[in-house]
């Protein structure tokens, strides 16, 4: 009880700060373009999920991007633009579907959620995917349920001395420069509230 309490304000933390950083961007008050900054697809790399430098440990997103098997993931997180929350400096743990997770749903799910008008509901989901901390598989059979950052809790299973994340199997984990990513082989929905 006192851990999911715990991981539940770490959560509220996490959420909070993504919040004040996302107010806080710098805005360009002249109207002046970066001469560095190219107009085509600017949209798309700008913030700090675009910093790069070939010192650190990949953060989770520089994970998921270099990932052939998790392209619908990180279209998924282009869509919601949720890209500069998964190079925060956490620590995050995210439970990453595989486009074999993706492609398990129903057909027109994945097209649906990457609409532009299903954002927020998209956004949701994706949030079920992330708590903050970076626990190992062998940790997480420690848990019963956790708090994720969409403010719900998920249930932690261990069969066969398998660990499964609301109904999804880890099949891989990998660490990053700002947590771990736990590969999983479903994607993890919500309960609906």
């Amino acid at each position: 009880m006192k851990s999911t309490i715990k991981l539940s304000m770490m959560g509220l933390f996490l959420l909070l700060a993504i919040m004040s950083s996302c107010k806080n961007e710098p805005k360009n008050e002249t109207g002046n373009s970066n001469s560095n900054e190219s107009s085509v697809g600017s949209e798309y790399n700008k913030g700090q999920a675009f910093i790069q430098d070939d010192e650190s440990t990949p953060n989770v997103l520089q994970i998921a991007l270099e990932s052939p098997d998790h392209t619908t993931l990180v279209a998924a997180v282009q869509a919601a633009k949720l890209k500069n929350v998964l190079v925060n400096a956490g620590p995050l743990m995210v439970f990453a579907p595989t486009n074999a997770a993706f492609d398990a749903l129903p057909e027109v799910t994945v097209e649906d959620l990457l609409k532009p008008e299903n954002k927020d509901a998209l956004a949701n989901i994706l949030k079920y995917h992330v708590t903050p901390g970076n626990y190992s598989k062998e940790f997480l059979m420690n848990f019963k349920k956790f708090g994720q950052a969409n403010d719900q809790n998920v249930t932690v299973e261990v069969k066969d001395n398998e660990v499964y994340i609301g109904g999804a199997k880890i099949v891989a984990s990998i660490t990053a420069g700002n947590g771990i990513v736990h590969v999983v082989d479903k994607v993890i929905l919500p309960p609906t509230q």
